[in-house]
């Protein structure tokens, strides 16, 4: 008999000690899951996407007149954030900065025209390609030698350190000369201080716009064309997938061509 009450107690005791690890496994796994909030929803609970961004790269990035920063890239990441019904907070730094601001979750994501590249793609994650443009040389009015991307070979090529156009430069023979951006490596251009530059055939063609007098013209152009799409840390999927989808929405309902004929007089939307 005291043998029988003996087990009942262990019995009783047993499934106690049992209970209370249940609990305790089930009080780790809620704190756990109050851990796992996604950026995505941290954006929707904040109500606002950081964005960073150079400021300083017409006609994607920059400052009208009246100072207020505007441009395709800022008019696109406004729509898109409105449409995950939050507001687009714009960080500015420098080209080269922009990716430990990334990293360091500074920004939520980086809006500045940034090359879809594969050694880009093993560290970051990107959104569907949002514009398509090519690669150009620019030189000096008045230098007839250079005609395509294999003259620059020797040459001293003003570019930003971490482009993908530098990488083209480089690649072609260029000594590079690093640069904050287009801007100053117009102005390089200009006082003879370097011999090329390589960038995007659609901000020197803005440029060229607004700059009619500019000592520059565009030598060669490449024959395939890059795409671009905004860049996020790894691990952000449900952020990409409503990004890509607030985008397809915008390309689907014209909202894009909109945008993208008010600053380039065409569709420059990945073919």
């Amino acid at each position: 008999m005291k043998k029988w009450k003996l087990s009942i107690i262990m019995l009783i005791a047993l499934s106690m000690v049992l209970a209370a690890c249940g609990q305790s496994k089930d009080k780790e796994e809620s704190n756990g899951d109050s851990k796992k909030t996604s950026l995505y929803e941290k954006v929707k609970e904040d109500g606002e996407l950081l964005v960073g961004t150079e400021g300083t790269y017409p006609p994607f990035t920059f400052h009208d007149e009246s100072g207020k920063l505007t441009g395709f890239d800022v008019e696109i990441t406004r729509e898109i954030a409105k449409r995950l019904g939050v507001e687009a907070k714009f960080q500015e730094t420098q080209w080269d900065a922009m990716f430990e601001g990334l990293n360091s979750k500074r920004f939520d994501m980086i809006a500045n025209q940034v090359g879809i590249r594969e050694d880009r793609e093993k560290k970051y994650d990107f959104s569907k390609p949002y514009i398509e443009s090519s690669a150009v040389v620019v030189v000096s009015k008045d230098n007839k030698d250079v005609t395509s991307f294999e003259d620059i070979k020797g040459l001293t090529s003003a570019q930003s350190l971490t482009s993908n156009y530098r990488d083209i430069a480089e690649k072609n023979g260029a000594k590079i000369q690093g640069v904050e951006g287009l801007s100053q490596s117009i102005q390089l251009l200009e006082q003879g201080r370097v011999d090329v530059t390589v960038n995007d055939k659609i901000s020197i063609l803005d440029y060229l716009k607004k700059q009619p007098n500019a000592n520059v013209k565009i030598a060669a152009e490449a024959e395939d064309a890059g795409q671009s799409g905004f860049m996020f840390r790894k691990g952000n999927d449900k952020l990409v997938e409503e990004v890509n989808k607030a985008l397809e929405d915008m390309m689907e309902d014209g909202t894009y061509k909109e945008i993208s004929d008010k600053w380039f007089g065409e569709d420059v939307s990945p073919k």
